[in-house]
């Protein structure tokens, strides 16, 4: 922008108020749309257009007639493309504006019940360990762990310790798999997650406490596992995986871990802490 286009514009303080709205709407609709992916396939698909989009016009600057005329075709495709990809974020979209949530400032992560929500979890993982029935649940956090969490089945279920307890009981079509807990709802269950390869692991650990630590390696998710045969209760963070953990201990950690998610909460928690000591 020169100077005449900002003398013009300093001139008339109504054009300006109006570009300035301008820029501010097409600012919120990108961080919206941006929120709309993030955790999904279409974060990592967008990264790739992006760096496309670098690459091409690195390739035009330099003037490779060749690279250029490719790039081109490939972009005639991606245009096509991108509806079919994009379609389930799109769809998503499109629910949100009816609704008229598109535009609300206060995310799911914020508006949530997160203490309740712990007091569930807790609540079946007792009840789990009590009857020694395995489980794994996964609190997913801040990085997507869609792509390792495809195989299962869509829940979209209000977190509840029945539902919980329902889902890992034995002989069930979900049992087997990990439920995923995603924006303070029970996002999938049957879930199969990458197993890890560390091998520091105890030998005697099974399939399910190291697909635990194996998420908690390639996420920041929170992984509680529930062993079948002892009944002892693990939680797996950044690839270190705690073992036999009390009740009381894990439900801090899990207040402590997650506050950040929704810091509406955060004052009621920091003052009951106060008077737990």
């Amino acid at each position: 922008m020169n100077l005449e286009v900002l003398a013009a514009l300093a001139s008339d303080p109504v054009r300006l108020l109006v570009n300035l709205g301008d820029i501010i709407i097409v600012s919120y609709l990108c961080y919206r749309l941006l929120l709309l992916i993030r955790g999904t396939r279409a974060e990592q698909l967008l990264k790739g257009v992006i760096i496309l989009l670098g690459f091409s016009a690195v390739s035009r600057w330099m003037g490779f007639s060749a690279v250029n005329w490719l790039l081109n075709k490939v972009w005639t495709g991606i245009f096509i493309a991108l509806p079919v990809v994009f379609q389930p974020e799109l769809r998503r979209a499109l629910e949100q504006l009816g609704r008229g949530s598109f535009f609300s400032p206060r995310m799911m992560d914020r508006t949530a019940d997160i203490e309740r929500h712990v007091e569930e979890v807790i609540a079946a993982v007792e009840e789990l360990s009590r009857y020694r029935i395995g489980a794994l649940i996964v609190w997913r956090r801040e990085t997507g762990i869609d792509d390792y969490s495809e195989i299962g089945i869509d829940i979209d279920a209000a977190i509840s310790s029945e539902l919980l307890i329902s889902i890992f009981t034995p002989n069930t079509p979900l049992h087997d798999g990990a439920v995923i807990i995603s924006r303070g709802r029970i996002h999938r269950a049957g879930a199969f997650l990458p197993l890890s390869d560390n091998p520091n692991l105890e030998k005697s650990l099974g399939t399910r406490h190291r697909a635990a630590v194996g998420i908690s390696e390639v996420s920041d998710a929170l992984a509680i596992v529930v062993s079948e045969e002892t009944g002892r209760v693990g939680l797996a963070k950044d690839g270190v995986l705690t073992r036999s953990i009390d009740s009381g201990a894990l439900k801090g950690i899990l207040l402590r871990e997650l506050r950040d998610q929704y810091p509406r909460k955060q004052t009621i928690w920091r003052k009951r802490e106060v008077r737990h000591e």
